[in-house]
């Protein structure tokens, strides 16, 4: 049975809609924005940015033997407007997916984070929180 609980996350950023669409395609940057949580790392960001290519982010706690690989494949990309990949990971359903939707304003960019499907509230309560400590992340990357 598939969960349709979902969430969405927006932030503007005073930056243009090309640099911060790059920066989720690219593994140095996602290393340095991709953090959900406080004292956590990213050890790990690998990708193959075209759609049906993959990406790997492992995510690490602090004082953590356990790290958390989250992947997924990329379904559509369309350069500084619109970002859509699955989303797999220990505390996701199979068929989970974020998009990202980007819009030129005032100079800057507001970005828009959808997730949908997850297994239960909690799931997608904590991603919330996740999701919206990584964009505020990206920002101080940018």
């Amino acid at each position: 049975m598939t969960n349709e609980l979902s969430l969405e996350v927006s932030r503007h950023l005073p930056y243009p809609p090309e640099r911060v669409f790059d920066a989720w395609l690219d593994p140095v940057m996602m290393q340095k924005f991709m953090i959900p949580g406080p004292g956590m790392t990213v050890p790990e960001a690998s990708n193959d940015p075209r759609v049906g290519g993959r990406f790997r982010i492992v995510m690490q706690a602090p004082d953590a033997d356990e790290s958390w690989p989250h992947e997924g494949e990329y379904l559509e990309i369309d350069r500084a407007t619109r970002l859509r990949f699955t989303w797999v990971s220990p505390y996701s359903q199979e068929d989970s997916e974020v998009t990202l939707t980007l819009r030129p304003r005032d100079g800057g960019t507001d970005l828009t984070l959808t997730h949908v499907r997850f297994p239960n509230q909690e799931s997608r309560d904590n991603h919330e929180g996740g999701w919206t400590l990584i964009l505020e992340s990206l920002e101080a990357a940018l």
